[in-house]
């Protein structure tokens, strides 16, 4: 079966390998000269190197009411952000003009985009709410109370929390009802993070354990042991092969999600409170008020970071742009935007997440998206299984119809009036007999006919033809 598999792959991605040829922009890094690294390299200097749009994107808020959570749209256009003192913003970061700004005037704990700019969920102190792009409060969730830590699943529409009490909801956006709600025993969950891949939730425990629910199950698929210290931060890859997770004891762990084993294990300077992945596989660290990026360190032993950043607070939040090279930081004083080449994929797919879609565009695309809207039943930990046939199941109902061939029909149980005559009740126990065996057999002889279709005749051997045919002697037709 995994030969099957790793054929279909490779055939899927060779008309992929093909068409790179045409795609016009090519992703680019650093480069350091001999007795350089690329970490000495501060942003002044990057912002001095690049294109004036590009240095527009570097850009730093000093805010009052931290600590900050940062989230970015799905095409990478607009910016939300949060502050624990009750600060909520929404603003398109790369022209800087402002889409809506409120105070709740209570503590907010995270904040997510929902399927397009238009709405977006707002962890208060105790429900969670969802505004409208224009500040206006459109719904209040008192069922999601004390949210911690939030994540929303796209292609389900479903928003992911959990709570203080160590509890998950599944919440589907688009009709208003709760999927699940799972209380795991395992105390606040306040690490989490979403596997892209196959929209796996994973969560990181006070024992050092990590562990993946779906929907559909009430014990988690899987719990995994990874450190000896409480997780601090969990981070899944754009492909779903390689995790990172962080702990107490100031060790940074990579994991293959494939076979669950641990691939790089590092000793950083503190723990880090944040980590999280780019489009192009770099990870991003936050250890206290310093940030570090690390190329390839999923595949090969990295010995120092990619780039180093001082921001001057202590961080709260970290997240790549989507579709730019740009890392988004929040700490306890704002925000700050930070230029890393080579983090983001350069090539998008105006289908799939379009930067510069116009009002029309975002209708026909929210529309077919409900469309294409997967159930969470769906939600596995091995998206090949959908795929898959279930043998099992079409091996026992092929029994039930080969027996079914094999018993007589039953007889017939008749309770007539008391008043009836001794002749009328056997006539109509004989004609109700009859008509019961009428129909057993009807059933039974489409049965075999199916039987007879689906019987694969065996193949004669196939002869090839020789140089010595033509000595043969040839049978003529009388």
């Amino acid at each position: 079966m995994e030969l099957k598999k790793e054929k279909v792959v490779k055939l899927a991605t060779k008309p992929i390998a093909r068409l790179e040829i045409l795609l016009p922009e090519e992703v680019g890094f650093l480069e350091a000269g001999k007795g350089e690294s690329t970490a000495d390299i501060t942003q002044v200097e990057i912002k001095s190197s690049v294109d004036i749009t590009s240095a527009t994107k570097q850009f730093d808020l000093s805010l009052q009411f931290g600590p900050y959570a940062i989230n970015y749209l799905r095409n990478g256009r607009k910016m939300l952000i949060s502050g624990r003192m009750g600060h909520v913003a929404a603003f398109d970061w790369v022209t800087k003009e402002l889409t809506c700004e409120m105070n709740v005037m209570e503590s907010v704990h995270d904040v997510a985009w929902l399927h397009n700019e238009t709405l977006f969920a707002v962890a208060q102190k105790n429900w969670t709410y969802i505004y409208d792009n224009q500040g206006i409060e459109v719904h209040c969730i008192k069922k999601l109370n004390n949210v911690r830590k939030m994540e929303y699943l796209p292609y389900h529409f479903l928003l992911a929390t959990t709570n203080d009490s160590g509890t998950f909801s599944w919440l589907d956006v688009s009709i208003g009802k709760m999927v699940q709600r799972t209380h795991t025993h395992l105390g606040r969950l306040d690490v989490l993070c979403q596997n892209p891949s196959n929209a796996v939730l994973c969560c990181g425990h006070s024992k050092g354990t990590v562990s993946m629910w779906t929907p559909n199950f009430v014990s988690p698929v899987i719990k995994m042991l990874c450190h000896r210290q409480p997780v601090r931060s969990v981070a899944i890859d754009q492909t779903g092969r390689y995790m990172a997770t962080s702990s107490l004891d100031s060790t940074l762990k990579i994991w293959d999600l494939r076979t669950y084993n641990c691939l790089q294990s590092y000793k950083l300077a503190s723990g880090a409170s944040n980590l999280t992945f780019s489009q192009r596989g770099l990870l991003a660290v936050s250890l206290g008020n310093i940030v570090e990026v690390y190329k390839d360190i999923c595949t090969e032993t990295v010995r120092q970071p990619y780039i180093k950043h001082f921001v001057g607070n202590s961080i709260s939040g970290l997240k790549f742009c989507p579709y730019e090279d740009v890392l988004g930081v929040g700490h306890a004083r704002g925000i700050c935007s930070m230029l890393v080449p080579g983090a983001g994929e350069p090539n998008f797919d105006a289908l799939e997440a379009n930067p510069f879609q116009t009002k029309s565009q975002r209708t026909e695309a929210e529309v077919k998206s409900l469309l294409e809207k997967i159930q969470p039943e769906l939600i596995t930990l091995d998206s090949f299984e959908l795929g898959e046939v279930n043998r099992q199941a079409v091996i026992e109902k092929w029994e039930e119809k080969t027996k079914y061939m094999s018993v007589k029909p039953p007889k017939v149980d008749l309770k007539p009036r008391k008043n009836a005559k001794t002749v009328n009740k056997f006539r109509i126990k004989q004609r109700l007999q009859q008509e019961r065996q009428k129909k057993h057999s009807m059933i039974s002889s489409e049965i075999k006919q199916n039987l007879v279709k689906n019987t694969i005749a065996p193949r004669k051997p196939e002869i090839k033809p020789s140089v010595l045919d033509r000595f043969k002697i040839k049978t003529t037709k009388k």
